[in-house]
């Protein structure tokens, strides 16, 4: 009775601080902008409209970039998303501002507004690291972290995956690696607060389920195909019996047409804004080695397609000759220029030409080579759902996942997308897109494959990074 109230305590005081936060940056923005702009501070139509303005976009943009996620996601993380969505928020309500006053009188220069901006950029960004460290601090400090037991079916990947869990030591203390065939696993599973469970039968999971439910024991588990299918499920009734629909549907005419407005509108802007670095990129690819400028290749599609692909090139010419590899950490295929270029995650503009002619959309399962898309299939049957829909410039696997995520992990994560598709899932990843940019973790190269066996695995336990 006492902890529950403590808890409920918690996620009040949380809320609370959440939304002193946010008023903090609302009271950076309109106490600094008003400094030039007394009509901000006066009771008026465009201090109504602009404070409106700020508080539905920065409601918005917040959860769109992941929310003021306390406790849950480490403090750099937080900072960084949270950055961005007021960096956007005071961005659009600067230009609501600006077109509400351009008849002003007593209207600001353009000086005094880049160094107000610039002002109140700087005093949000520290707000948002104090707040973000404090609360993270504060959390951390009340909550000590769940004890885990990690259940396991398959020792393949374990390693791997114990050691991205020990990267949340804050949130997780792994206590016990447990064989779903131990004798004592039961016991296990009582002892512990939360229980992880990797890569079991389907009859082991759901049975196990039930029971860490029985004793009131937090789930994390791996999911499947019928895991992601089942997710976006509506509750039925057939007469009395209780069923939940899953309805293999396609995308409808509205949604498909709108979809493709979005893309002609969305790479054509693009190939307009972006074509003086485009032409900076093809000089100096053709000033480095004179080779050529464009990288094309055949890659897969919706229904399984061939197109051309278009990037810019950053290997060396002819770099697959002698075998088709995917790029690795410290490739030495990878030119001086395609460094940088992959770096900043350019390489890939032209791309938007291939959107603006219908072979790609902004949105979707990144386009893999035939040959890949062949061997992936052998190994993970799933992966030919994948080409229900059109290939995509970026996806939930490019803003979630790390250029070396392996690839049933890329595939679950396109199949959650293909299953939970609508408009507003599409402009909510292009949102985030611009977070992945600049990511150092999400153009890494592929490291090679982890030890299937437990040996030696807490020197790779103390080796991830913490939550600071």
């Amino acid at each position: 009775m006492v902890k529950n109230f403590v808890k409920k305590l918690q996620r009040t005081f949380l809320l609370g601080f959440k939304g002193l936060f946010f008023v903090a940056l609302f009271a950076i923005f309109f106490g600094l902008f008003g400094l030039n702009e007394r009509e901000l501070w006066r009771a008026s139509r465009t201090a109504a409209i602009s404070m409106s303005t700020f508080a539905v976009a920065g409601v918005c943009f917040i959860k769109i970039y992941g929310g003021f996620a306390i406790g849950r996601k480490k403090s750099k993380e937080i900072a960084y998303s949270v950055m961005i969505a007021a960096f956007i928020t005071d961005l659009i309500t600067y230009f609501q501002i600006s077109i509400m006053l351009i008849n002003y009188e007593e209207r600001a220069t353009l000086t005094q507004d880049i160094f107000t901006f610039a002002g109140v950029v700087i005093l949000q960004v520290i707000t948002i690291y104090l707040a973000t460290y404090l609360g993270n601090y504060l959390y951390f400090r009340i909550n000590p972290p769940d004890t885990v037991a990690v259940v396991y079916g398959d020792k393949e990947g374990l390693v791997n995956f114990v050691a991205k869990i020990n990267k949340y030591k804050k949130q997780y203390d792994i206590r016990t690696l447990c064989s779903i065939n131990d004798e004592n696993l039961k016991q296990v599973i009582r002892d512990h607060q939360t229980v992880f469970l990797y890569s079991l039968p389907e009859s082991d999971k759901d049975r196990l389920v039930e029971y860490c439910y029985k004793h009131r024991k937090n789930i994390y588990f791996t999911p499947n195909l019928a895991d992601i299918v089942t997710k976006h499920s509506h509750h039925v009734l057939v007469d009395d019996v209780t069923v939940l629909e899953s309805r293999v549907t396609g995308l409808t005419f509205e949604q498909s047409l709108i979809k493709r407005v979005c893309d002609i509108i969305v790479s054509a802007l693009a190939i307009l804004v972006s074509s003086p670095i485009m032409l900076l990129e093809a000089l100096a690819i053709k000033l480095e080695d004179g080779g050529p400028v464009f990288f094309k290749q055949p890659r897969v599609t919706k229904d399984g397609q061939i197109f051309q692909v278009l990037k810019f090139r950053t290997m060396i010419v002819d770099a697959d000759k002698n075998k088709k590899r995917l790029a690795s950490q410290d490739d030495d295929r990878i030119t001086k220029v395609g460094r940088v270029l992959r770096k900043l995650r350019i390489d890939e503009l032209p791309q938007f030409i291939n959107i603006l002619k219908g072979e790609m959309s902004v949105v979707g399962p990144r386009p893999e080579q035939a040959e890949i898309t062949e061997k992936y299939v052998e190994v993970l049957p799933e992966f030919r759902y994948r080409l229900k829909v059109k290939a995509g410039l970026t996806g939930l696997a490019q803003i979630l996942g790390k250029y070396n995520t392996t690839p049933k992990d890329k595939l679950i994560l396109d199949l959650m997308y293909i299953e939970q598709y609508s408009i507003w899932v599409d402009l909510r990843i292009m949102f985030q897109t611009v977070k992945v940019l600049f990511k150092s973790d999400s153009t890494e190269g592929v490291i090679g494959e982890l030890p299937i066996d437990l040996e030696g695995h807490q020197a790779a336990l103390e080796e991830t990074e913490e939550i600071k």
